[in-house]
């Protein structure tokens, strides 16, 4: 097994990462985190849970107070019929749900259509429990969402799962009810699963409408649905996600793993949980505001900046631009990289000490393109944005 590992890729994100720590004031606009403070209910709750050394072991699922308040919002916001409590699993953040869901479902050798380009780290997920990835394109034409025929054609005897993100990473797409209601006709018709990835599900711009694929009638039972505080709540050092599974067997499985792997979440982020849930919910809403203006700010300084290199179109969920570059860009002379966007990406690391991820990093369909996380304050956007124009300036 230790061995087997050694075939499981790796994000180049972490090249990136360790790439950025070598640079002088930085424009951070690689990492997906947003610049806001976690609400003052979740950092209170946790203080008074300290204070009434709320530091021992607890119940591996979790705290039950925080299972019924998240059963109550599936089945009020999301429309998900979870029948008790038990069904939500809580996680250390949602990679490790990610991480539970992969582990408790895959069989070696099962096909899993997946999209492309999809978030690495979900690739390397499914790899490590055994599973053969199937890339089935996602079209800029159609706001970076699946062709549904071509989704059905790549079914096989040995597809045995899919992966849904909506909004996605990289590129904000969203599938719209119609595009979910054909997804789970397919999941259905050929007795597929499917692991709903919904980390962005309050990251909506534009009015659009966020369905969860499990609210769809008969998905529940076929559907693990991950959720997370770090996008919502602006808590992405905090670690606390949760898992939603119906069925017997997958959640007992959860269940092993949830005690190999870490025993029990974190007490204090956890009642930290039940404060930011039985707290005011505005703040939501403000996040989401404030992320769509940055959204607009940044696509409008991209096209001043350097709307001869870049183009895209602002996306309806997540707090990422993916951009085009342009045919006409030529990466400087001495680039080595074969990768037009690794050419990009450390181009722009070099020259204007802007991170960002190179889009064939998320897989083929990303080539020629880059990932620039819009989720920064406004004066690290306007200052990457001024350092972009240096860049180009003449290009």
């Amino acid at each position: 097994m230790g061995s087997f590992l050694d075939s499981v890729p790796t994000s180049g994100i972490i090249r990136i990462r360790d790439l950025m720590y070598a640079v002088e004031r930085p424009f951070r606009l690689d990492q997906g985190d947003v610049s806001f403070d976690a609400p003052d209910t979740f950092k209170a709750a946790m203080k008074a849970a300290i204070d009434a050394n709320h530091t021992h072991y607890l119940q591996t699922t979790g705290l039950p107070r925080l299972q019924q308040l998240l059963a109550e919002k599936l089945r009020r916001r999301n429309r998900i019929p979870v029948g008790s409590p038990d069904e939500v699993l809580l996680t250390n953040g949602g990679v490790h749900a990610l991480y539970l869901a992969c582990q408790a479902m895959v069989e070696p050798g099962d096909e899993v259509l997946i999209p492309d380009p999809v978030w690495p780290q979900m690739l390397s997920t499914l790899v490590a429990a055994g599973a053969t990835p199937v890339r089935v394109p996602l079209h800029e034409s159609r706001e970076w969402r699946f062709d549904l025929d071509e989704l059905a054609s790549r079914v096989t005897p040995a597809t045995r799962g899919i992966y849904v993100n909506s909004p996605g990473n990289p590129a904000g797409g969203m599938l719209t009810r119609a595009d979910l209601e054909r997804v789970a006709d397919i999941a259905r018709e050929h007795d597929l699963w499917v692991i709903g990835d919904e980390a962005y599900e309050d990251v909506v711009f534009d009015g659009r409408e966020h369905v969860s694929l499990a609210s769809l009638p008969g998905m529940h039972d076929r559907t693990a649905s991950m959720f997370t505080f770090s996008k919502t709540y602006a808590a992405t050092g905090l670690r606390l996600g949760y898992l939603v599974v119906s069925n017997p067997a997958w959640r007992s499985r959860v269940m092993k793993l949830l005690g190999l792997t870490t025993n029990n979440v974190s007490s204090i982020v956890q009642f930290g949980g039940i404060g930011v849930l039985e707290g005011a919910q505005n703040i939501v809403e403000q996040y989401r505001a404030e992320l769509q203006a940055r959204r607009d700010l940044f696509y409008a300084g991209v096209r001043d900046a350097a709307g001869h290199v870049f183009s895209g179109t602002p996306p309806p969920g997540a707090f990422y631009a993916f951009l085009r570059i342009d045919s006409s860009w030529m990466p400087p002379a001495g680039t080595t990289q074969a990768s037009r966007s690794w050419a990009m990406v450390e181009h722009l690391i070099a020259r204007g000490r802007i991170g960002c991820v190179p889009g064939v990093d998320f897989g083929p369909a990303g080539e020629d393109h880059v990932r620039f996380c819009f989720a920064r304050s406004r004066d690290e956007l306007q200052g990457a944005l001024a350092s972009m124009r240096d860049v180009f300036r003449g290009a």
